[in-house]
């Protein structure tokens, strides 16, 4: 019956849903459909732009943006009203958007962009478009669901600018109380873009008035094929050019209901597979379940019988032979002597982790029971933001307990640094990054106001809580050793190369590294090469499992070392258990070189820049993780033991 419970459970947990996001809105024939802009993204630069930084045609009434969220505002995300107009259930073939005359620099901008592969990206009704991309060399259709659709593209040397395009907007008609549905309104539960490159021609001089009623390119009323050999590439070169902006509304009914419709795009054309998610799942429980039996059986009774003769041991003679035996118990002298080299720093790292702890997790949970959905654009930055400032508390009290049950003399000094060691590093290369973004245009540069947000809620709410955390760690009582602390330090016999600091850290994060890297793949796959990432049932259950690896190798390391009377075990353990955060930056260094197809300085400093603040904070997790594990695991094993 457990063992039911339990595989239904990870199931369930694997499936996570989501909440849509929005009210839905039901549009009635002939309603107005927004065209929303969002930005320009590659994942060859990483710099997004503002949708208007290319010399696209503006809405006749000017550009309006629409209110923002603070993630939406640090992440770059823009979004502005557009000149296409659409409405509900209105079929339009070739409908004229505008008429443009661009320069010579204007031409080699959209080259440039193009070369550098950047996607435009739409939004209807708070969903974003999907590409439909032509295989124009086999002359096939082929439908890739993508994020965004590309400015244009490169074939044979030439360079073609998409200035059509096709929108197949599907929708859903919701059904009564009754079962009854009105065809004439529908929910919108589908974006489709077609891209394509037509050189549109017209005879005589241009009369904007006419609109698509003088090009030739145009056959109105008829069911064209999406590729049309007969029409010409809108090829740019180097020359003034004009360029006629045209587009297709298609409206599809559609059997997806509104709270099904971002399957296909959190999908992603069949990235995510299942199958491959439960692999790793199953190989890093594999993992797991070694590292247990490793525990169980080698420490669990080792240690169960070293208490047993220790315990039974009475003459002096039997306690010698004891002692050549084994060596944990000769060490319990100095085993809980504060850290010998910087205790302080010590107590700010774990309480930065036990910080970070908190974030991560709460954020992770909150995404696999799908309380945060994409359709909240910037939510999941938002979130981070908000429970790391409200888990200053938590750092604070954990570092200050920390340094009390190490008798620090000087309580002020860590907890300042934990309010301000940390999270300023994190703020200041944040802030040396905006500045590189900013001096690129980019949009991906956070405003001043936001900055100022970010500020305010560092020191008037995080602040503050680390300090209060702090007063109540100190005020509380901690717990006293099992054992008393020896006034002289036991000199610490020569130690095998074996057990040195390296090898722990080489075969330490080795270990909880082989249970995530496949889920890492998906994770880098969202963030560098602008995927959506929704499997968070799978990286709940991940991101359970790598902790628990981290604890089971900081546990076994920590045993060996006390075996070899080596006590220096609080610095071993943090940084066995934060030992996997260097495997995750190699990793990031092989995926930077294997998957991103970038050559400019920009984006490689951008890159791993962020990707060692990520391995930063992964290392404070699993360190402090590893570290309080072993502080438990010890002090249990030295309560059990009878001390002269």
């Amino acid at each position: 019956m457990l063992r039911t419970l339990i595989v239904a459970a990870l199931v369930c947990s694997t499936c996570a849903f989501y909440m849509p996001g929005v009210t839905p809105r039901t549009f009635g024939k002939g309603d107005q459909v927004k065209i929303r802009v969002n930005r320009l993204t590659s994942s060859k630069t990483l710099l997004p732009f503002d949708y208007y930084e290319l010399p696209f045609p503006r809405p006749h009434k000017g550009v309006i943006e629409q209110p923002e969220n603070l993630g939406e505002y640090l992440t770059g995300v823009k979004i502005e009203n557009s000149g296409y107009h659409v409405y509900f259930q209105d079929n339009k073939d070739c409908q004229y958007l505008a008429r443009s005359e661009y320069t010579k620099e204007e031409i080699r901008k959209f080259q440039d962009y193009v070369v550098m592969d950047y996607h435009v990206h739409w939004i209807v009704d708070n969903l974003p478009s999907a590409a439909a991309i032509d295989d124009y060399d086999a002359k096939t259709q082929t439908v890739v669901y993508d994020l965004g659709f590309p400015v244009g593209k490169r074939h044979m040397g030439d360079i073609w600018l998409y200035n059509h395009a096709k929108m197949t907007i599907l929708y859903h008609s919701p059904k009564d109380l009754k079962g009854n549905s009105d065809p004439s309104k529908g929910r919108i539960v589908g974006f489709l873009v077609e891209p394509l490159s037509i050189d549109h021609k017209y005879t005589g001089t241009w009369d904007e008035s006419k609109g698509s009623d003088q090009l030739t390119t145009c056959r109105r009323g008829s069911s064209q094929p999406s590729m049309d050999s007969s029409r010409a590439p809108m090829i740019i070169t180097d020359d003034d050019r004009e360029v006629i902006w045209t587009y297709d509304v298609d409206w599809k009914s559609s059997k997806i209901v509104w709270a099904s419709r971002w399957d296909t795009y959190l999908s992603m054309g069949g990235r995510y597979d299942d199958e491959v998610h439960w692999f790793s799942i199953c190989s890093a429980l594999m993992i797991v379940f070694l590292l247990g039996g490793i525990v169980g059986l080698i420490l669990v009774r080792a240690i169960r019988r070293d208490i047993a003769h220790y315990n039974r041991i009475m003459t002096e003679e039997e306690r010698e032979e004891a002692r050549e035996e084994s060596g944990w118990k000769l060490v319990h002298g100095d085993v809980f002597r504060p850290p010998a080299t910087y205790p302080g720093f010590f107590c700010v790292l774990n309480g930065s982790g036990v910080q970070l702890f908190f974030m991560s997790g709460v954020v992770i949970l909150l995404s696999a029971i799908g309380f945060i959905s994409p359709s909240r654009r910037g939510s999941v930055v938002t979130w981070f933001l908000l429970t790391f400032v409200g888990s200053g508390m938590s750092a604070g009290y954990t570092s200050a307990r920390l340094n009390k049950y190490f008798k620090g003399a000087d309580w002020t000094t860590p907890v300042k640094l934990t309010a301000f060691f940390v999270p300023g590093v994190f703020f200041g290369l944040s802030f040396i990054l905006n500045l590189i973004v900013w001096a690129e245009g980019s949009v991906r540069a956070i405003p001043f106001g936001s900055m100022v947000v970010v500020a305010c809620l560092w020191f008037l709410v995080s602040v503050p809580l680390v300090f209060a955390g702090a007063r109540a760690g100190y005020v509380s009582a901690v717990p006293e050793p099992p054992v008393r602390v020896a006034k002289t330090a036991r000199p610490i016999p020569e130690q095998d190369i074996y057990w040195s600091t390296p090898v722990a850290i080489i075969i330490g994060g080795m270990l909880p590294f082989g249970a995530v890297f496949v889920e890492l793949f998906f994770i880098f796959s969202s963030i560098w090469l602008d995927q959506y990432y929704y499997v968070f049932g799978f990286l709940l259950l991940t991101w359970v499992i790598m902790l628990a690896t981290c604890a089971e190798v900081s546990i076994v390391f920590c045993y060996f070392q006390l075996c070899n009377e080596d006590y220096h075990w609080w610095w071993r353990s943090f940084i066995t258990g934060g030992s996997v955060a260097a495997y995750v930056f190699m990793y990031s260094v092989f995926f930077f070189f294997k998957q991103m197809d970038t050559i400019f300085l920009t984006t490689t400093v951008l890159y791993f820049t962020y990707s060692a603040i990520i391995a930063g904070a992964l290392f404070l997790i699993c360190g402090t993780v590893g570290f309080h594990v072993c502080l438990w695991f010890i002090s249990k094993i030295y309560t059990f033991v009878k001390v002269d």
